[in-house]
């Protein structure tokens, strides 16, 4: 049978490691045509190996599993015409649990379920915005390293029944008073150790301060970012990233769809007329959900009387600070999503009630039948182009 004279459309899974990839193409029924492994030293033999499934008329359609090597494949594939589609990999359950699990039943699998239109998609980045996320995911790395060196020398001090506030280890005072207090109680070794921590904690921020430099320049080329900007505790890296992230807005129906997004709404299971409400998940964008609660407190800082603040000095003594605090950045979450959607800047109006569905009267979340015609009739105002 030539399969190459097909009439229907083909499908392909590729399951992509650091050597090789495995490629799967598959009919609309399912029936296997092509099964083969190929190097990733020569990615022009998997265009060759495809190229019989692909025509202009007919484009192949291809799905890859979110992985750290399905850029490459991305941007290899859909110049070539290919119809490119990266899967959620977290929930293509019938690979993870699979009892007899190969790259190359996982490449078939993978066919199958693309034609059968079961395929969880993710939104996949355009290259320069896959390059600022590098840039924001650089700075985030520096950072938790930096702090993991704060806490080794809080570690020794702590061996010497010494303390000192995390906030002032870094400061000027924090340092003399390492040299004038602490120095005489510490071990030679545990003196050895902190000088090593505190010199390369002095060289990453050299290099986290080069690091926001390049970003508020980015920031400041970025509209959205800016509009984000606008609200109190959000700076160039938190609105960047947000503004990159979350972009765009219209893949998101609702503020609700957009907190679930972030992981910032309560576990609930509701079953025989009971409904119970848990911790918030574990499956989130942990960027966003940490850059909209570590907001909080800088926020509440900044912006003391803003009704923001004053929902969370409500809800802390309630419910401590900890919960109060993702409390209140679900709030945001809902004012950022209005924002976005609207373009319209903050203003410090009043935040909405939790099953309200709009935002601050500076922002009114629109229906989901027109967030569409909003943002593009916004233009590049409320949202970055993808």
């Amino acid at each position: 049978m030539d399969t190459h004279a097909q009439p229907a459309p083909y499908f392909a899974g590729l399951d992509a490691h650091l050597a090789y990839v495995t490629v799967a193409v598959v009919t609309r029924g399912g029936e296997p045509v092509l099964e083969q492994r190929i190097a990733v030293t020569h990615p022009e033999r998997l265009v060759a190996a495809l190229a019989p499934f692909h025509s202009a008329e007919r484009p192949l359609a291809a799905v890859v599993e979110t992985c750290p090597f399905w850029a490459w494949l991305f941007d290899l594939l859909e110049p070539a015409g290919i119809r490119m589609c990266v899967a959620h990999a977290r929930e293509l359950r019938a690979i993870a649990t699979s009892h007899r699990k190969t790259d190359e039943r996982d490449a078939l699998l993978l066919a199958r379920m693309l034609a059968a239109g079961l395929i969880p998609h993710v939104v996949v980045r355009t290259r320069p915005e896959r390059d600022v996320l590098a840039l924001l995911r650089h700075r985030a790395v520096l950072v938790r390293d930096r702090t993991a060196l704060a806490n080794r020398i809080h570690a020794q001090l702590h061996l010497q029944r010494l303390a000192l506030p995390r906030a002032r280890l870094l400061r000027r005072a924090g340092r003399a008073w390492l040299r004038e207090t602490a120095w005489p109680r510490l071990l030679p070794e545990q003196r050895r150790l902190i000088r090593t921590h505190l010199r390369l904690i002095r060289q990453l921020t050299t290099d986290v301060r080069a690091l926001d430099r390049r970003i508020a320049t980015r920031a400041a080329a970025t509209p959205s970012a800016v509009l984000l900007q606008t609200v109190p505790g959000i700076g160039p890296y938190r609105g960047l990233l947000l503004a990159t992230t979350l972009a765009p807005v219209t893949r998101f129906p609702s503020a609700a769809h957009l907190v679930g997004y972030a992981g910032l709404a309560p576990r609930t299971r509701s079953s025989g007329g009971h409904t119970r409400h848990g911790p918030i998940p574990r499956a989130a964008n942990h960027a966003v959900r940490g850059a909209l609660v570590s907001a909080i407190p800088s926020h509440v800082r900044v912006a003391p009387a803003s009704p923001l603040s004053q929902y969370y000095a409500r809800q802390k003594p309630r419910l401590g600070w900890r919960v109060a605090r993702v409390a209140a950045a679900r709030r945001l979450a809902r004012v950022l999503y209005g924002m976005l959607a609207t373009g319209v800047a903050w203003r410090g109006a009043a935040a909405p009630d939790e099953g309200a569905a709009a935002a601050p009267a500076a922002v009114t979340v629109p229906r989901r039948g027109e967030l569409r015609s909003a943002a593009v009739a916004l233009g590049p105002t409320g949202r970055v182009t993808t």
